[in-house]
């Protein structure tokens, strides 16, 4: 009977994926804030998971990915230190909002545009508003 106990532990603790710890957002704000702070941190498979699943958000993504990569590590550790600055938060409608951004880093100004689907917000950074 342990036995069964243990495997069934093992088969259990094997089916979670690193995605499966990352929280459903649960407004806007959070996946916006999330993704942002992902990224900085150079996880960007938790930054895959509050994107909007499309090609050319995946492409642009993976753009991101390789720049930070190519980074030295004084580069990346700077990114990963730098701080989400968000200027606005403003909602379009029910299912659509844009976040006004920058990080403390580069100081760069960006907008987000964050959706809503299926009961779930998600970035979609190939949208400009």
């Amino acid at each position: 009977m342990k036995k069964n106990k243990f495997l069934f532990l093992i088969l259990l603790l094997s089916c979670n994926t690193k995605q499966d710890a990352y929280r459903k957002a649960e407004d806007a704000l959070d996946a916006g804030r999330e993704f942002v702070n992902a990224q900085l941190q150079g996880d960007f498979s938790k930054a895959s998971f509050y994107l909007l699943q499309d090609p050319q958000n995946k492409s642009i993504l993976d753009n991101r990915e390789k720049a930070y990569r190519e980074r030295d590590r004084e580069g990346r550790q700077q990114w990963r230190t730098a701080s989400i600055n968000i200027m606005e938060v403003r909602q379009v409608n029910d299912s659509m909002a844009c976040m006004y951004y920058q990080n403390s880093f580069d100081k760069v100004a960006d907008t987000l545009c964050i959706i809503k689907r299926a009961d779930t917000w998600l970035v979609d950074i190939s949208r400009k508003n």
